[in-house]
């Protein structure tokens, strides 16, 4: 028997419904990084050109490395306005990390030339913002601006891992970009941390003494 094609994602349906309502400026947004061990949390926000599909722009996860490098050149000469902001493992330890997130997606925001009249953020909470936000759970998965965000977010922190590998070559940086994998947590246990790693993510690794 035949399989049924999987319909195709409709990837300017949240676009249109806020177009019919005025609202022609908006802005998607999402975060990279809140998961991993060490370094900075990063965030996207993209305003595209209305009516605007890129061809090949998913959700960041789901593309391959090389993939997701090509789309962000493609993502960044079109859009009308882009921004990517990040916070720190400092700031993240400070404020915790839902926190911390909503600090890099504000920081990203105020890059935005015009500013945008809403922000269509993914997952189920919203940063506090002068712009309105709507929220959109798995987002990056159907709201094309959202999943632009997502891969200048992604991008734009592998990038930041790969040249902190240099400086502490013996992490594994560049390969897992900050993440809790077996290598990781191994040279931790060896090494113990260095200054990007996120001293409250590492109790339970290390034992609160240590982290």
């Amino acid at each position: 028997m035949k399989q049924k094609e999987k319909p195709s994602i409709d990837w300017l349906r949240y676009e249109r419904i806020y177009a019919e309502q005025g609202i022609t400026v908006l802005c998607g947004i999402d975060e990279a990084g809140r998961g991993p061990l060490a370094g900075p949390v990063y965030a996207g926000a993209v305003i595209l050109p209305q009516g605007c599909v890129i061809d090949g722009v998913n959700d960041s996860k789901k593309l391959s490395e090389k993939k997701r490098e090509q789309l962000y050149d493609v993502i960044t000469q079109t859009a009308l306005s882009w921004g990517v902001g990040f916070a720190t493992e400092q700031e993240i330890d400070q404020y915790n990390i839902l926190q911390a997130t909503f600090l890099a997606m504000r920081r990203a925001v105020a890059k935005l030339t015009p500013v945008p009249q809403l922000a269509l953020v993914d997952g189920n909470q919203g940063p506090p913002m002068k712009v309105p936000v709507r929220t959109i759970i798995k987002g990056d998965g159907c709201c094309e601006s959202i999943a632009a965000a997502s891969i200048l977010a992604k991008v734009s922190r592998d990038r930041l891992m790969r040249e902190i590998d240099y400086l502490y070559p013996e992490y594994g940086f560049a390969k897992h970009k900050g993440y809790g994998t077996a290598q990781h947590r191994q040279a931790l246990l060896k090494y113990g941390p260095c200054p990007i790693h996120r001293r409250t993510f590492l109790k339970k690794i290390l034992g609160a003494s240590d982290a």
